[in-house]
């Protein structure tokens, strides 16, 4: 595995600091989980108990963060938990990790993307009066299935059959939009980062201050309608909302002082975050009875049922600039795992250039981008969610179990900041990544197998072949 080496014109720039990374981190979490998820959570299967659902996958993101902690601050280096992976399990965990987080952080962009397409609609339909056609803002597949969706949309005859038209023009729009600034560099993606984040956490703090007044108690009772087995689902889905914090560990070859910032990052962005939820959570289930928040926009829709309209609409345009600002860190993230394992050997060198002028891994911001703006028109937002939940729990998983595995095979190697309770917490962290896997629905397990197989031949036709290992 390559060695964090002194800066030069091949390695990326250092600039960011604590408060970049907690920033960053916050920008990640805060987005389509707290704006979109929290609804649909409640809704379908956890009711007012949303708040516990959030509580669990929480706790169960603060106990993967001691573990990513104790790993970054050893091994600062670009790859997240790819890179631990690879220091800990060797070469061919490492390829695995490294595989599910192309689900974390480019398939949950998928998702992310779609989303910021909704927001985007409600807001224009809310402030202008616009309805953006709903054909050129969704995937083919709802589309195909929608009756109302097909007899608006365009249809192209060909010699196989009528084709109906379906695309999502916004989501590709704001990617391309992302990955342009991203190639350009990380200290002006973190500045872009910053002005958005601290615009969303006034937006979610009005939301919680001023719908706090309008709380009705009576709608959270019952206050888990579905019993244990919602609440248990619901934090399933709801760890979708958490994922983001590792995001920052994907910067440490961009950190000044990597081995004390990095956890400080984590764990501030995770603990903010969490707080922030159950707020939310509490005032959303408390403005509307939940079986009403099965919505696109539901913080909008609970705003709407106490009569605060005009909020509602500014919910609507914090929502844009909120998942704005997720799509930028996974669109961030994502590269430099592809430029970490070019850097092994296992994918081709193109992925591992750095660009001669701005620093950053043009290539793989690229390819990132191009896949992340055109699926959401092929994938469905269900299928892009579940596929990401099972594949950044796997990878978790590894990363829990690599400090477990480090800690017998080097007890003395120096740990700037060492995982409190071991091995308790890091057993906790795979505990809670299986009890999580299995509350998701059962489809994911197959999906995510054909995701492993794939990555399985690309893995013995080409990086088992060509790693520095191998060689």
């Amino acid at each position: 595995m390559a060695e964090a080496g002194h800066e030069d014109a091949h390695s990326l720039k250092r600039v960011l600091g604590p408060i970049n990374l907690v920033t960053l981190g916050v920008g990640a979490i805060i987005g389509a989980g707290i704006f979109v998820l929290t609804g649909s959570v409640a809704a379908t299967f956890a009711g007012p108990a949303v708040i516990l659902s959030y509580v669990l996958a929480g706790v169960a993101c603060v106990f993967a963060g001691l573990c990513y902690a104790e790993f970054a601050s050893m091994i600062p280096i670009a790859g997240s938990a790819y890179t631990y992976g690879y220091a800990t399990l060797g070469e061919f965990f490492a390829w695995i990790i490294g595989w599910d987080l192309i689900i974390e952080y480019a398939v949950g962009n998928i998702y992310v993307a779609q989303s910021w397409a909704d927001y985007l609609r409600s807001f224009l339909r809310g402030a202008f009066g616009v309805d953006f056609p709903a054909w050129m803002a969704t995937d083919l597949q709802t589309v195909a299935h929608d009756p109302a969706l097909r007899a608006l949309a365009p249809a192209l005859h060909t010699p196989f059959g009528t084709l109906v038209v379906g695309f999502n023009l916004p989501a590709l729009l704001v990617v391309a939009a992302l990955t342009l600034v991203l190639v350009r560099g990380v200290r002006e993606s973190a500045r872009l980062n910053a002005a958005m984040v601290i615009f969303k956490l006034v937006l979610v703090l009005a939301f919680v201050g001023v719908g706090a007044a309008y709380v009705e108690p009576a709608h959270w009772h019952p206050f888990a309608p579905h019993g244990l087995r919602g609440v248990w689902t619901g934090a399933s889905l709801a760890f979708f909302s958490y994922i983001g914090f590792d995001a920052v560990s994907t910067l440490a070859e961009e950190t000044r002082v990597p081995q004390r910032d990095l956890p400080r990052g984590m764990l501030w962005s995770l603990g903010i975050c969490t707080v922030l939820y159950v707020a939310v959570a509490a005032v959303m289930t408390g403005l509307v009875p939940s079986e009403l928040l099965a919505t696109g926009d539901p913080l909008s829709r609970a705003l709407r049922a106490a009569g605060l309209d005009r909020l509602a609409t500014l919910m609507s345009l914090g929502a844009v600039i909120a998942v704005t600002a997720v799509l930028l860190v996974f669109q961030l993230g994502q590269p430099r795992i592809l430029y970490a394992m070019a850097r092994d050997g296992l994918l081709p060198p193109a992925f591992g250039r750095v660009h001669g002028r701005f620093r950053t891994p043009a290539f793989g911001t690229m390819l990132t981008g191009l896949f992340v703006g055109l699926a959401p028109t092929f994938l469905t937002q269900d299928q892009a969610l579940e596929l990401t939940n099972i594949g950044t729990l796997f990878a978790f998983l590894l990363v829990a179990l690599g400090v477990i595995a480090l800690r017998v095979r080097e007890p003395d190697r120096a740990r700037p900041f060492r995982c409190p309770g071991y091995p308790v917490t890091p057993i906790l962290a795979a505990v809670s990544c299986l009890a999580l896997i299995a509350g998701l629905p059962a489809t994911n397990w197959w999906r995510f197998a054909i995701w492993l197989a794939v990555g399985l031949v690309i893995y013995l036709r080409y990086g088992a072949k060509r790693s520095k290992l191998a060689r």
